[in-house]
């Protein structure tokens, strides 16, 4: 495969797990339109700080701003504290993400391609050490206000703007169901103005997950891109 399609690929896991990092922690609140967006912050930390696991159907819209290209996808996710998930894409091409405890696995079953990746590399920046970890603070992190988006029926839309943004990350904003307390739905800009949409559909709180489901190993005939560090490029899960 060319440098170029790597590269792409590799861009790719970084939106997606940006997005499911990002989902982890404001996933699920208690929103009120007319509540002050400090304590609403609060709330969502300590309603995410009580979720041990979560499943939940998706549908996710990546758009490149420069070409106005937007690639649709749909599939499942699982999620484990501490930092154990399953992103499962079904459409428009079968792609397996799993971040187990020692590894970090992205699977193209088209193209019989395994990237792997150090758990301590995805999530040693601020920002995805702290959301797929829960450690994350609205209040500290983010200035949180109210959206001028219109939400949809018994929903609040919230807008974060990062205090110290990165390039993957310069907004969000989270539309909140307030009939179930649960994240419907969240938008991500980054530093290009591209934009990753993801919603989330049937979404399970609290089941039970083993942790056979975070683990993964490439098939035999698989071409294994390891980008970890030397001294961890045992293959093993």
């Amino acid at each position: 495969m060319e440098h170029a399609d790597l590269t792409a690929k590799e861009v790719s896991m970084s939106r997606i797990l940006l997005v499911l990092l990002a989902g982890l922690l404001a996933w699920s609140a208690p929103a009120r339109a007319a509540e002050d967006p400090a304590q609403l912050a609060a709330r969502i930390q300590k309603k995410y700080a009580s979720i041990s696991s979560f499943t939940a159907g998706f549908t996710q819209a990546i758009r490149n701003a420069a070409s106005g290209d937007t690639e649709n996808r749909s599939g499942t996710i699982a999620f484990k504290k501490p930092t154990l998930v399953r992103w499962e894409t079904v459409k428009p091409e079968k792609e397996l993400l799993v971040v187990g405890k020692d590894a970090v696995w992205d699977y193209f079953e088209e193209d019989k391609e395994a990237y792997r990746y150090s758990v301590k590399e995805i999530i040693s920046s601020k920002t995805m050490l702290r959301f797929l970890t829960g450690q994350a603070n609205l209040t500290e992190d983010f200035i949180v206000a109210p959206s001028k988006d219109a939400p949809g029926q018994n929903q609040a839309v919230l807008d974060l703007a990062p205090r110290e943004p990165e390039p993957g990350l310069v907004m969000a904003r989270i539309w909140v169901d307030l009939g179930t307390d649960l994240i419907a739905r969240i938008r991500i800009q980054d530093f290009y103005a591209n934009t990753n949409d993801l919603t989330l559909t049937n979404l399970a709180v609290n089941p039970k997950l083993g942790d056979a489901l975070f683990a993964f190993t490439p098939p035999k005939d698989a071409k294994v891109r390891d980008n970890a560090p030397a001294k961890e490029r045992d293959l093993k899960q």
